[in-house]
């Protein structure tokens, strides 16, 4: 997941907008286990920051500390990864961050390769199924989105379309029908993007290059949003099967991005206590946290936080009077239904690979609420309902289902999963 600047359209993201519907058919692929939807992903849970959080030198300078992974960073240990497969996950995203291997030397980046190697065999041990995810840091100076994969011509997209088929080329003959590979997330044009179709093209043809049989996840431009997908025409992509489609979902993000500090639009900073649904609080007690949390701020002058909190009043006012709740979310995603269906693709196919939300701030309310716990519950089973797999963001942090320090696996968040709580 990343901050991506086009959700800033607030308002709109409260009511599901009618999209043009692609009229093409996708022929069904000549595997019977495609055509029947039968994949080992079902259930599972982004394992970020494993191969995240990095230790980039400043500019001018394009390359990485040695090891290039921030060395306090939460990862998972194979006892972690049992506990997973035993609440009823069967596999990992595991995101990937191709900076540190496309700036390392050569030694280095056979290394990483064999790190990344090491982070799958874990994962099979424990039985989960894993699709690695190239997932460039938009936050880095030099190796991020808009230098590597914003089209066919950025600067450095021909070096990302070597690292695509190099790591192809290895999880070829690993565990096969149990790992998959995504190579690019969120990807940064816009819906109706030339260039995106393009860029997504040779990508997969870096990979078929590599591994004929490897299954790869494809998905639409605008940060792989719902609307993104429901604008990709699917018909050429046929020629890269066997193929899955991804999309991600945040929606309504004044709910699931409230406090984020990577978000560029000033109001997601001082959101807190943001109900779900809307009904479960009110206008007032949400504007009484925003305030509170304003107070404390003590890095933004005061009159960008007065403009920011009048912005935050504004934003609100349209969540409230919105009212969403399990049925904005129904909506919302029965357009990716739509879209399958048009198209003939079963949706075992289609992976919602990111859903979740950011805990609420309780220093700034009376006491802690269930909000997170129903929002997750009524995007997963809204998702199921429609037959969709998905992915749990994330496995730790702020939004995460495991403690960083402790690893203990957190109730609310296993039960919002439709998960269980493993014995220990």
């Amino acid at each position: 997941m990343t901050g991506w600047s086009r959700r800033r359209v607030l308002g709109a993201a409260l009511v599901a907008a009618t999209v043009p519907l692609v009229s093409a058919v996708l022929p069904l692929a000549p595997s019977a286990r495609v055509a029947a939807g039968e994949w080992p992903f079902r259930r599972g849970v982004n394992a970020w920051p494993w191969f995240a959080l990095t230790r980039e030198f400043p500019a001018p300078r394009t390359d990485y500390d040695w090891p290039p992974f921030q060395s306090q960073r939460p990862v998972p240990t194979p006892a972690n990864l049992a506990r997973l497969r035993a609440s009823g996950l069967d596999f990992i995203r595991l995101p990937v961050d191709p900076g540190p291997f496309l700036a390392a030397d050569v030694g280095q980046r056979a290394d990483l390769m064999a790190m990344l190697s090491a982070a799958i065999e874990a994962s099979r041990a424990a039985d989960l199924g894993v699709i690695v995810n190239v997932q460039a840091n938009g936050a880095t100076h030099y190796w991020n989105p808009d230098r590597m994969v914003s089209s066919t011509s950025a600067p450095e997209f021909a070096r990302y379309r070597v690292f695509v088929g190099e790591v192809a080329g290895m999880l070829a003959d690993m565990a096969q029908g149990r790992i998959a590979l995504e190579p690019v997330n969120e990807p940064p044009q816009d819906c109706s993007s030339e260039a995106w179709p393009k860029v997504q093209a040779a990508l997969l043809t870096a990979a078929r290059g590599s591994a004929q049989d490897l299954p790869l996840l494809v998905t639409g431009g605008c940060g792989s949003m719902v609307r993104g997908l429901a604008a990709l025409d699917p018909a050429p992509l046929a020629a890269f099967e066997p193929i899955l489609f991804t999309f991600h979902f945040y929606e309504p993000y004044l709910f699931s991005h409230q406090g984020a500090p990577w978000m560029r639009e000033p109001v997601y900073r001082a959101l807190n206590n943001v109900p779900w649904p809307a009904s479960a609080g009110t206008l007032e007690k949400t504007l009484a946290s925003v305030r509170a949390r304003m107070a404390q701020d003590t890095e933004r002058p005061d009159e960008a936080k007065r403009a920011a909190y009048a912005e935050t009043e504004r934003v609100l006012k349209v969540y409230f009077d919105a009212e969403p709740d399990r049925r904005f979310i129904d909506g919302y995603l029965k357009q990716v239904g739509n879209w399958a269906d048009r198209n003939g693709i079963a949706p075992g196919r289609i992976i919602m690979g990111e859903f979740g939300a950011l805990r609420t701030d309780t220093r700034y309310t009376a006491a802690p609420n269930p909000d997170r716990a129903r929002y997750i519950a009524d995007v997963r089973q809204s998702a199921e309902a429609l037959g969709f797999p998905w992915a749990f963001w994330d496995l730790f942090d702020g939004m995460g289902m495991m403690d960083d320090t402790t690893r203990a696996l957190d109730p609310a968040m296993v039960e919002a999963l439709g998960l269980r709580m493993p014995s220990d």
